[in-house]
């Protein structure tokens, strides 16, 4: 994902203050761990999710409390025009046990 110049400190405070509700369905979909790092340099946003499912924030698109988090969080970073954040796949290349 890409964060918009200038907003960093925004993105964190909204964070720091996720709401509730998107927590709890977070956590009853399955994601355990989520983590979210940003390269300041670029502005780049890169999630790590640990699930207990096949599923992970990214497919509850269709929730309401994600919906209107999108639409909150839309004017701190690049999003398609849903307000779903544009984000990029990665391809795993290593994992260490």
């Amino acid at each position: 994902m890409k964060l918009l110049p200038g907003c960093t400190e925004e993105y964190i405070r909204r964070h720091d203050h996720i709401w509730p509700e998107l927590k709890d369905l977070l956590i009853s979909s399955g994601v355990t761990d989520y983590t979210i790092f940003l390269d300041e340099e670029t502005g780049t946003l890169f999630a790590v999710q640990k699930t207990g499912s096949a599923t992970g924030s990214q497919d509850l698109g269709t929730q309401e409390v994600v919906r209107k988090w999108w639409a909150y969080m839309s004017d701190l970073m690049e999003t398609h025009p849903d307000q779903s954040p544009v984000s990029t796949p990665l391809i795993k290349v290593f994992h260490m046990d």
